[in-house]
């Protein structure tokens, strides 16, 4: 278990290194990443002693975030509203694989990050919240969770974040409308 400061340097490193890799631009270097982090370059490599490992955390913890997402904004929202919060947040993943994505290229290709485990997280997360949206009538019956992976992806693909911000957000909006179930 991680001391108190220990687990707060590790969380500003990975919360510093998600920003950065969103910002996209050039390859952050590590020493970069940990002066904006406050905290020196030995503390970054003991949490993360390889930029693969750092990048493998960043993917991971934002796995998590939309996955324990998915829950967590049903408990707040209607099925409809969690849904298009969750689609953002899709959003915010994709722009943060887009700042690592060489690396992960070559994770996934060696095996080290499971793409497939991953796929199957990400989708059980979006069939939570459509089933969800099913029980209360709000959300379309025949949308499965691969058809909404696949408009995401694809809204993605021609609008991708942050550059075009405003088109990814209008285009959600639109596939948004298109899985609320008729009145």
């Amino acid at each position: 278990m991680l001391r108190a400061d220990a687990t707060r340097n590790r969380a500003q490193l990975l919360e510093v290194a998600t920003r950065v890799l969103v910002s996209g631009g050039t390859d952050p270097s590590m020493r970069a990443i940990a002066r904006e982090a406050g905290v020196g370059i030995a503390t970054l490599y003991r949490h993360f002693p390889t930029r693969e490992s750092l990048v493998d955390a960043v993917y991971r913890d934002q796995v998590a975030r939309l996955t324990d997402g998915a829950r967590e904004l049903l408990a707040e929202l209607s099925p409809p509203a969690a849904l298009r919060r969750w689609m953002d947040l899709f959003g915010d993943w994709i722009a943060t694989k887009n700042g690592m994505l060489d690396t992960l290229v070559a994770m996934v290709e060696s095996g080290e990050i499971p793409h497939a485990q991953t796929q199957s997280e990400l989708l059980a997360a979006i069939d939570e919240i459509l089933g969800a949206g099913r029980a209360t009538g709000e959300l379309r019956a025949d949308v499965t969770a691969e058809d909404v992976a696949a408009g995401l992806i694809g809204i993605f693909t021609v609008a991708p974040e942050p550059e075009h911000g405003a088109r990814a957000r209008r285009l959600l909006d639109i596939l948004m409308d298109g899985l609320r179930a008729p009145p």
